[in-house]
């Protein structure tokens, strides 16, 4: 094992704003891992939304525009940060408490700064690339329990870091909280996304049936992923007709919206068509505003039809241990957009927000060493 280094490249945010709040280190110290934790050489990270909207400040729970982080837990972020939660990489060195055997392992990490022990309730979550470094750098410190050891040999680490938790576990806690149960008709927005792409696999392991609604051109991909329909976004003038068109007139069971704005209402209501013929009430989970954070809700639609909602952030060790063990089984698919090194990081950033109708899944950030590394193994 290679002798770890004292400094390392990092990708820091130094405040709230644009890309150019990224700044880019060939000094960062590298951290020692303290009692419980490992320390990671980091080959792959993913490129989450809550990545940007930490950076721009867009977590405000109030209409007021007001610059905010992600505040649930406390403002627990301070400057400068190591952003980036889906973490993947190989253990190098183990603080006191943590079995040396571990040093070599690969992992995936759970990105969670869990506030208790309790393994079923997660009320104040935080997580790393927030409340403390993550892995938009070469090295990592984190909990030696959240660093799930994974071999897979047929995932290569990029693949690996695209089933990282910060979607995937949104994704099912969404799922979870909802009651969805097998044979369910789920309706995904936003279906192209991290968030979205795991949906509708999950939906799949669980055994209901998923429908999603994306952007034009994604439809065979999307499919492929285990949608059983795909409705296109563009241009729809009356969305529980639309649904219902779409579905040959399936009932939909529950929404999982990733979007807000002004589709939720009517996504509520496509649910509220036919209550005699639904077997449970009708239930909303919400974890995404991308297309605005305040939306009208009339109540007398919520309460008159019993529909049920459920705002949801981050999962919990239960739900996190769930997954984990269907990746080491195989059963989730990695979804890859693209690979971009960690010193491009503010590109990939535009790249995101930009993304066109070819970008499904994840983008995965990799250090530029790791990079060079690769390509010399494949000339060799």
């Amino acid at each position: 094992m290679a002798a770890v280094p004292e400094t390392m490249c990092a990708m820091v945010l130094t405040g709230h704003g644009g890309p150019e709040r990224l700044e880019w280190r060939r000094d960062w110290p590298v951290p020692r891992p303290g009692p419980g934790e490992v320390l990671v050489r980091i080959t792959a990270c993913a490129k989450n939304n809550t990545d940007r909207k930490v950076r721009e400040g867009l977590y405000s729970t109030a209409d007021d525009g007001a610059v905010t982080s992600f505040a649930m837990a406390g403002n627990t972020l301070a400057f400068p940060r190591i952003q980036g939660a889906d973490v993947v990489g190989h253990v190098v060195a183990v603080g006191a408490g943590v079995a040396p055997q571990r040093i070599g392992e690969r992992g995936l990490l759970d990105f969670n700064i869990y506030p208790d022990a309790r393994d079923d309730l997660n009320l104040a979550p935080d997580y790393f690339g927030h409340g403390a470094d993550g892995g938009f750098a070469e090295y990592g410190c984190f909990p030696a329990d959240q660093f799930h050891a994974i071999a897979n040999p047929a995932l290569s680490d990029a693949e690996l870091a695209t089933l990282g938790m910060c979607s995937w576990q949104t994704g099912y806690r969404m799922l979870t909280a909802a009651g969805v149960k097998a044979g369910e008709h789920v309706l995904v927005t936003g279906a192209s996304g991290g968030v979205g792409t795991a949906l509708l696999q999950l939906c799949r392991v669980i055994g209901a049936v998923p429908h999603a609604i994306a952007s034009a051109g994604k439809a065979e991909a999307l499919r492929a992923l285990g949608a059983e329909t795909v409705i296109d976004r563009g241009g729809v003038a009356d969305w529980p007709q639309a649904i219902e068109r779409a579905t040959g007139g399936a009932r939909i069971d529950a929404v999982m919206d990733l979007v807000g704005g002004g589709m939720t209402v009517p996504l509520i209501q496509a649910m509220c068509r036919d209550m005699r013929g639904r077997s449970t009430l009708p239930r909303l989970s919400i974890a995404g505003a991308s297309a605005g954070n305040v939306t009208a809700l009339p109540w007398t639609l919520i309460y008159l039809n019993q529909v049920q909602i459920f705002g949801v952030s981050h999962g919990t060790r239960v739900e996190a241990r769930q997954l984990i063990g269907w990746i080491r089984d195989d059963r989730l698919r990695p979804v890859l957009a693209g690979i971009m090194p960690l010193s491009r990081l503010r590109e990939a950033e535009r790249l995101f927000v930009e993304r066109g109708r070819d970008f499904i899944g994840k983008l995965i950030i990799v250090p530029d060493r790791v990079i060079a590394e690769q390509a010399l193994r494949a000339m060799a």
